[in-house]
């Protein structure tokens, strides 16, 4: 191919680009207008949505990737319409496709990650505690120092920082103790079987109820449960005035004090474990009944003590 011939094909490709881009121009000009007011709309719809997932939601983060989500699409819908002004439909079309296998594999690769952060998203409507709450999340106990988009932060009452994934916190039983102001504190206690049952418990509830820590609205449950090995048991409920873990420790502690000082002025005895041997071989027969002949023996043992050699002459 000579020069003259290259020179001639090379304008005139040139020569149909200009003239398509000539008749492009309009819907490019179109376009450019489309994106330019989907940027500013995206900005609008951003901030209206964040006033509006702050009246429901009191988690920042989420309020803020909620926010940044309906900013990305409406930011997309603008570029896909820009795209199909300018006919691009094929494009259109392949960027879908790409991006559902695309939303696919790493749906597939990350479903670990995607289940913890829906679950964050749930929780964050959902509410089942709130930052600075006394909770217990499956057998761990503590309070809630923050809630991100993969995991709940918790404090343990150790004092140690405990990571746990939002997906185990929404899927299983969460007890929140600050949510309802109060809480009940529940007590065992036996006494003998000797002892009149009316008395102890007139004794028992006057005992705690000047404990500093309890709800004076509600009355001291107080309910007789079994019959131990060597006592009767009962279980007294005191409703306290804080959730606060460090108030229930007290108020325990108060309680077992006040029981044992009004069991010990009314003579009401806290039974020690008591074991009783049967020395009859078909049960039943006493110790003091049985005839036991040791006089033989400590025959034996004397002689043994007065002459150690008397065996091996």
């Amino acid at each position: 191919m000579d020069v003259g011939k290259a020179y001639d094909l090379l304008v005139g490709k040139l020569t149909k680009w200009f003239e398509e881009f000539i008749k492009l121009l309009p819907n490019l000009v179109i376009a450019t207008i489309v994106v330019v007011l989907g940027f500013f709309l995206a900005k609008v719809v951003k901030s209206f949505s964040l006033k509006m997932i702050r009246k429901v939601s009191h988690l920042e983060t989420i309020n803020s990737l909620f926010a940044s989500f309906v900013y990305i699409l409406t930011l997309g819908v603008a570029l896909f319409t820009a795209l199909d002004i300018l006919n691009l439909d094929k494009a259109v079309t392949t960027a879908l496709a790409g991006a559902g296998i695309l939303g696919l594999a790493l749906a597939f690769a990350f479903q670990d990650i995607a289940a913890n952060f829906m679950s964050g998203i749930f929780m964050s409507f959902r509410r089942p505690f709130n930052v600075g709450d006394l909770v217990k999340l499956g057998e761990y106990r503590g309070r809630i120092e923050s809630v991100n988009l993969r995991d709940t932060t918790l404090i343990t009452l150790e004092g140690q920082r405990l990571l746990i994934p939002n997906k185990t916190v929404f899927q299983n039983a969460i007890e929140n103790f600050t949510s309802s102001g109060i809480r009940r504190m529940d007590l065992k206690v036996g006494v003998s079987y000797g002892d009149d049952l009316e008395r102890v418990k007139q004794i028992t509830l006057e005992s705690v109820k000047t404990i500093p820590e309890r709800d004076t609205h509600k009355e001291v449950e107080f309910f007789y449960e079994e019959f131990g090995d060597s006592s009767i048991n009962f279980a007294l409920r005191i409703w306290l005035n804080s959730p606060e873990q460090k108030v229930y420790l007290a108020a325990r502690s108060n309680a077992v004090m006040a029981i044992k000082t009004a069991f010990d002025k009314s003579d009401i005895m806290i039974p020690f474990p008591i074991r009783t041997l049967d020395f009859g071989i078909k049960g039943g027969e006493k110790l003091s009944e049985m005839k036991i002949d040791l006089g033989e023996k400590r025959q034996v043992v004397s002689e043994k003590i007065a002459n150690p050699v008397a065996k091996e002459q």
